[in-house]
């Protein structure tokens, strides 16, 4: 998710907070001042899935959280004082009548640029692009997207994608132009608008799709999660099905970084998280993708990788975490950093736990455990 230029130059905060979305409802982690001590709270939305939920970071009392609920459908609930009280978006993101597409439900939030307040997209399954003016109250579909002529061969038919649907995720705002946008398609792969969203072409020279005949298309990839290098708008990194990658423009090329990884933990997972000013320093979280696909720590001995050279080299940051017998993953939205110095990296599993470093990556602690799965964890730092 793009962060606003705004929020890099705040002084440093008094508390960190981070928004658990699970397959159950929402709760949050909120630390003390040195981040030692963390208090959760919640369920709110017990029983909804609760596939995103972020704070504005030009509004920070200003929270969205993207549920399906239940038998009600999909839907996105608007908070005006930092998650206390929810009201229902009025016109959630919906399909044009005619269309012959329904959304299963909202997969991924972003807010808009520093100069458009108000303004959050949000990202469907199957994959859609979607665009509130009015700080989620009501949402449109982007027809330079949705009504793209060539949106359904880009997509593969909305019956493809991950094992539990396509998504649309990893909308990307350039902090530099509101109207410059990449987004991320699982299936479709990445995909660039300079025009607000009025039309698109696809991003992926240099990726590799082994999983399709022509292992090198113009589109049908599957990104994992796209952000961009952190003080760097002009760098992209991409964690994909088929390892991990940097783009750095104007190149049209992605360059791919996995390859140092260690060959016993492989370049396969879904989450990246890139350190907030330095374009050189990030992290990934394997996940076993051998034979089957198993989605769980490779040899069951979860860790970090961080790189800070750009991916040429990495190393494996894994104290505190379990030695053995620790079978769980994590998701492409369910890894996170804040604006701290040093930066603290948090990530949640899907076994329900929340672990976090205060020492980018150095050291971690399990802050939760017994939630329900962990869909994705944001940071709201006030």
């Amino acid at each position: 998710m793009a962060r606003s230029p705004v929020a890099a130059r705040k002084a440093p905060a008094r508390q960190t907070r981070l928004l658990i979305a699970t397959r159950k409802g929402l709760w949050s982690l909120a630390s003390d001042v040195s981040r030692n001590g963390w208090k959760l709270s919640g369920p709110q939305f017990l029983g909804h899935v609760v596939h995103h939920a972020i704070a504005d970071p030009r509004a920070p009392r200003v929270h969205l959280a993207a549920a399906r609920t239940g038998h009600l459908g999909p839907t996105i609930f608007r908070s005006s004082d930092s998650g206390r009280t929810w009201k229902e978006a009025q016109h959630p993101p919906a399909f044009a009548h005619g269309s012959g597409r329904v959304v299963d439900h909202t997969f991924w939030l972003t807010p808009g640029h520093a100069d458009e307040p108000g303004v959050f997209y949000a990202g469907t399954s199957p994959q859609g692009l979607f665009r509130s003016n009015d700080a989620g109250a009501t949402w449109e579909g982007i027809d330079g997207f949705n009504a793209h002529p060539q949106r359904k061969a880009w997509c593969g038919g909305d019956q493809e994608g991950t094992p539990d649907g396509p998504k649309l995720h990893s909308i990307l705002v350039d902090r530099r132009d509101p109207k410059h946008l990449y987004i991320g398609m699982s299936g479709g792969g990445v995909f660039e608008s300079i025009d607000g969203g009025a039309d698109w072409r696809p991003l992926n020279r240099g990726v590799r799709a082994d999983f399709l005949p022509e292992p090198t298309p113009e589109y049908g990839h599957d990104p994992h999660c796209v952000r961009f290098a952190g003080g760097n708008p002009d760098r992209l990194y991409q964690q994909n099905h088929c390892g991990i990658y940097r783009l750095d423009r104007p190149g049209e090329t992605w360059q791919e970084i996995g390859t140092s990884m260690p060959k016993s933990v492989g370049s396969i997972g879904l989450p990246l998280v890139v350190h907030p000013q330095d374009p050189d320093s990030l992290w990934v979280l394997p996940m076993d993708g051998t034979t089957v696909w198993p989605r769980t720590a490779p040899g069951g001995r979860p860790a970090v990788y961080r790189s800070r050279d750009g991916g040429k080299s990495w190393k494996r940051q894994d104290q505190g975490l379990p030695r053995s017998q620790a079978w769980w993953t994590v998701k492409r939205q369910a890894m996170t950093s804040d604006f701290r110095d040093p930066t603290g990296i948090y990530f949640g599993t899907t076994s329900g736990e929340v672990w976090g470093s205060r020492d980018e990556g150095r050291s971690f602690r399990c802050f939760a455990r017994h939630l329900p799965e962990i869909y994705a964890l944001e940071c709201a730092t006030t």
